[in-house]
Parts: C-alpha cells; structure tokens; sequence
C-alpha cells in the first residue's frame, strides 16, 4: 500500500518507518562530541537533530523535522572538525557519525551565524513593531539573541506589492526570508503544491503559479503556511477592527460564538501550559470585550450531528451516495471542491457547525428573543484561517442574511484581550448563556481528528437500537495515526469507517476509494491533528519549543477528551436545548426547514478557479446575502 503521512508532535508530518521513529526497529546508535559533551544517537540522524535530542539548542529558520531540511538559510551553521580540518557545515542536514567533533558556538561560528542573520535583514522591511508576528517571530528573536544591533549591509530593498485580495491569508513578500517552509508544508504535508519558487538570485520569491494570490489558485485556506511561517510573511487576515467597530454601535447586537477547541488552546496565548481547559475564562474575556450573547459552538456541534447520523442512516437505505463525507471542515470541503469533485454528492450537505450557528442565531434565537435579525452581529472565534474562506462563501447565507458575519482566529481573540488590558489569567470563571450554550460531550471532541465520526456514530447507534453505545467502544477512532480504520455494527449490518486528517493523508484514502476500495462513513480534516492543529491556532516559534511539550497537539485533544469525559451528556441526541430547537423550531432532523437553514451544496472549482471576491466591510449585521461575494 501506499506509504503515507502520520502526524507527529510539532509542525511536522512524519512517513511512516522512518529508522528512528520505529522503537521496535533495532538501531545502530553512534556516539560523537558537541561542545566538548559527548553524545549518543542514531546513525542517520543529522547534526542538528541530535543536537536538540541531547539538549543542545542550535539555532535554525529553514529547517521543519522530516519535511523541509535544505540547510538554505544557513543559521545553523556548525564547525565540523574531521582529522584535525574544521569546516563549516549546515547542520540540519550534515549526518552525525562516530568520532565527529562539533562546534556549535565557537567565534567562526558565531561570526558566520551573525552575519547570514545580517544579511536576511538587510532586505527584509522591520516595521516591527507593527508587524502581526511582533514578539513572536523567530527572524526578530534569533537578531535578539545573536545581538544584532545594527545593519551593516545595505543597498537594494525589494518593495513588492502586498496580497490580500482573499478574505483568509494576507501574503507579504518583503517579510518572506525564502526559508520554503510555506512551500515544504504546502506540498509534503497537504500535497496541494500551492508554493514554489520563482525567479532568480536576488529577485527569487516563494509564491504561487505566475506570483498570483492565492485567491486564484487552488489554495485550501488550511493556513498551515501561516503556521510554518517564522516571520510576518504569512499571516491571517485580521477583521478585530470590524469586530471592535460591531461591538461600539448601539444598534447592533452581536453574539459570538466559539468553536470547541478553542477551549483547550487560548490559554497558551497567556502562558498556561498546553492542554488547559480555559472554558470558564474564555467565556468571562468575552463578556468583558462586550459581546452581547456568548454561546458554544458546540451546541450546534450537537446539532450536526443529528443532521448527519440521521443523512447517515437515509444514505444507508439507499438515499443517497457512500461513503458519507464529513463537511465540517471548509478546507476539506475545498479540497475536494478542487481535486475530487466527483465525490461532492458524497459530502454530507449539512454545513460547518458555526454556519449552522449564524443561520439560527439570525432566525431561532432572534424570533426568541424578538431581535431584529437586521440588528444582529455575528462573530465566531475559530481555530482555522479556512472557516473566514467559509463565511465568505455565497452559500453560506439564509436566503436574506449572511449567516456568520465575522470569523477571527485564536490568535485575533487573544490580540483583542491584550488590546482591552485584560488579565487573562485572572478572570473569575463563567458560563455560556442559554439557549445555544448547551453542549454535550460529543460537541467538544469534533475540535480533534476522528471526533465528528465518533460523535455521529454515538447517535447514530442510538437511533437504529434505541440503546446507548458503550462509549469505550470507539477508543480505536481516536488517535493521531494518518489514517484510522474501523468497524461498526449499525441497522444490522457491519459498517466500514475511515479517518483521515492533513490532506495528503486524505489524498491516499480518496484514491483508495477511487480504486475501489468500499467505505461507508468517512471522516477528514484538513489539517493535522484536526481543529486543534488549524492554521489559526497559537504558533510556537523556535524559543517556545523549548520549553512547550513537542506533544501540543495531542495534548489539545486529549484536552478535549477531558472536556467529554466530565460532561452529564456525553451524546448529541441527548442534549434538551437541541430536542427543544427542533420541538419548537425546526420540526425534526432532514426536515424542510432543517435543509433550508441547516444544508448547503458545493461547487467544482477546477485547479485554477476564478475568485470573485468583494470588500466585507460594508452593512454587517444582516448582511444582504445578494451582497455576499462569490468564493
């Protein structure tokens, strides 16, 4: 079978088998001097890898564990001493061996280091303390900690055009040091090939086909760029002004909704550590910036998965294609609008969680309330750049009203809490407001791969035998494996179901399935790890990952697992405020007004797709969907 890509701690993608990621492989181990300490490790390894496994810190840009280790920007540059000659070598990709003798410190090489760092500066533009990566850039920490005061080199600087015509990623060529991790990421991780580079020499840039942005290639939106970017070059693009401007005119209402990893991974933008539960002080922060309602996206977490066990349950009687895609996630959603369009009667029509929210917020909650949908703001607080691309879409609207006004990332909600002077850690705990804060345990695992399968299943087995599944029964859909697979009895026969997360790894399942293969449910996410690795999540740079556990990532999910676990209601079909949502408004789950607000459908896109995008700062709440631009 094809060999495929498993997630693993940090930024990086793994292959499976790799020598010494395989404990039960035997090894041959080598030892070999760094700074006069001697070392163990194992033979294959690079420098730089043994190095940070012993404790060594040597610095680096360029360099991504397994995935981007071209030793091109240099920075980690190491004396190599070799029967008695010494000689420069990039470390990240010269291979450890018995007897070598390593310098990493020494005058040349501290020299040497300085001046590749010197020379990145000189053409790149400093606006520092206006830059959205300003105290957490890797460029701006290692000048810090190599001392650099001045720049020496001048000349020529580039001043290229910055863009910004898609609603989801901002690319800013003047900040970009050609480290091609974005470019790694892109076509390693996510197999999309969005980046390479163009150009020569001094005019070299990493871009898109013919410099275009990246509006009009066939880009996903994941911003897994924007995490693997060490500088300004890649960043979300910002919407806190329009989100602070809603938030002062008296006429508008605006509630805000947060999607559930949220919960685990805010924290770390205030120094708790990885895998906090921070719920109680997320929602006080909220109501502190002056949100009007604060709600769980989890709520209509609960709600999709009534939707798509009972589309599940219709597909199996032979009402509509299998396997049954999950459509949470609008990366993959674009993914397959892009390169698997013959499978998008396959996507479930239910739309992502926080679509679903602003529909009924602007209906259910407004008639409830008696609020003039007109008067009401809808913010969503979520992990992924991709969820902006989504809200952003046509589809995405009631018919009179745009559903989701607004979509800002964890990091933009944490910015706007250090705008208000809020002390993060020291807010008293408080609670989603009703009607659509209640959550059930199922709502929260949807932030981590595998979670919306497992969820949709616990209801789904509930409906056809009126019995509670024994909830450590799906254990095996969890985990962090590229791709999982498992088995489950339902309507009296045996059902095949597959998880993907990253879209490379879903690029090997969708051609499995192209070959034959024969599944029943499905679940991808496209980004590693699922929402708890999106690309608008916290971004840890090189001096973060020193003293933040490489399991980030899993220590989010598992997070989240704690979160279920502690939860009354641990299943969607349990929770009272959706069986009243449906008693009181919708009818039942597939019904038509369900399929009106809750549903949506997809479009082909083609690899090269023309984006028709418009300015977003226009009528906010009720947003006139005839106004919504086209994705």
């Amino acid at each position: 079978m094809e060999e495929k890509l498993e997630y693993t701690p940090g930024p990086v993608v793994r292959k499976t088998g790799q020598l010494y990621d395989n404990p039960e492989k035997e090894v041959e181990k080598i030892k070999f001097t760094i700074d006069g300490r001697e070392v163990t490790a194992v033979k294959g390894m690079s420098v730089l890898e043994a190095a940070r496994l012993a404790g060594i810190e040597i610095p680096s840009l360029c360099y991504l564990r397994h995935i981007n280790e071209t030793g091109s920007c240099r920075v980690c540059l190491v004396e190599v001493e070799v029967k008695g000659t010494k000689t420069l070598q990039a470390s990240c990709v010269y291979p450890a061996s018995e007897g070598l003798v390593v310098h990493t410190t020494s005058p040349r090489v501290r020299r040497v280091r300085k001046t590749m760092v010197e020379l990145l500066l000189s053409d790149h533009h400093r606006e520092c303390t206006t830059c959205i990566r300003n105290l957490n850039c890797e460029l701006q920490n290692l000048a810090d900690s190599l001392g650099i005061r001045n720049i020496k080199y001048t000349g020529e600087m580039k001043n290229l055009e910055v863009q910004n015509e898609n609603p989801y990623i901002v690319r800013d060529y003047n900040k970009c040091i050609k480290c091609r991790r974005c470019e790694a990421i892109c076509s390693k991780v996510q197999e999309i090939n969005v980046y390479s580079a163009l150009y020569r020499n001094y005019d070299t840039i990493i871009a898109p086909a013919f410099g275009q942005d990246l509006s009009r290639v066939a880009c996903i939106a994941c911003g897994q760029c924007v995490l693997a970017c060490p500088t300004g070059s890649l960043v979300e693009k910002e919407c806190i002004e329009s989100v602070w401007e809603a938030l002062e005119d008296p006429d508008k209402f605006v509630v805000v909704q947060t999607a559930p990893s949220i919960q685990v991974t805010l924290g770390e933008e205030f120094g708790f550590p990885v895998g906090s539960v921070v719920t109680g002080k997320l929602v006080a922060a909220l109501q502190r910036l002056g949100f009007d309602r604060v709600f769980a996206t989890d709520f209509t977490a609960d709600l999709t998965v009534m939707e798509e066990a009972h589309e599940l349950l219709e597909r199996l009687e032979g009402r509509g294609k299998l396997p049954l895609l999950t459509s949470c996630c609008p990366g993959w959603v674009k993914f397959a609008e892009h390169f698997y369009p013959e499978y998008l009667e396959n996507l479930s029509t239910c739309k992502s969680p926080h679509e679903m929210f602003g529909a009924l917020a602007k209906t259910y909650f407004a008639r409830k309330e008696g609020i003039n949908p007109e008067k009401i703001v809808v913010v969503a607080v979520m992990p992924c750049t991709a969820k902006k691309f989504e809200a952003a879409r046509r589809e995405m609207g009631t018919g009179q009203y745009k559903d989701v006004d607004w979509v800002l990332t964890t990091r933009e909600l944490a910015r706007m809490i250090r705008q208000a002077d809020i002390s993060f850690p020291d807010l008293q705990e408080e609670e989603y407001d009703s009607p659509m804060g209640t959550s059930s345990g199922a709502g929260a695992i949807f932030g981590s791969t595998g979670g919306v399968l497992e969820a949709a299943v616990r209801t789904a087995y509930y409906l056809t035998t009126g019995e509670e599944a024994d909830l450590p029964d799906y254990e095996e859909l969890r985990g962090f494996s590229g791709l999982k697979e498992a088995e489950v009895f339902l309507k009296g026969r045996k059902l095949k179901l597959a998880i993907a997360h990253g879209t490379g790894n879903a690029r090997v399942l969708l051609e499995r399935i192209r070959a034959g293969e024969s599944f029943d449910f499905v679940e991808i996410m496209a980004c590693p790890g699922g929402c708890v690795g999106g690309g608008g999540q916290p971004i840890y740079g090189s001096r973060e990952r020193k003293v933040v556990s490489l399991d980030y990532r899993h220590n989010r999910a598992d997070a989240l697992g704690r979160i279920d676990a502690s939860k009354t209601l641990r299943r969607a079909h349990e929770n009272p405020d959706v069986l009243r949502l449906y008693k009181e408004f919708l009818g039942q789950p597939l019904g038509e007004l369900s399929r009106k607000l809750l549903h949506t459908s997809y479009t082909p896109r083609g690899k090269l797709p023309v984006f028709q995008f418009g300015e977003l700062k226009g009528k906010q709440g009720g947003q006139a969907a005839e106004n919504i631009p086209q994705v």
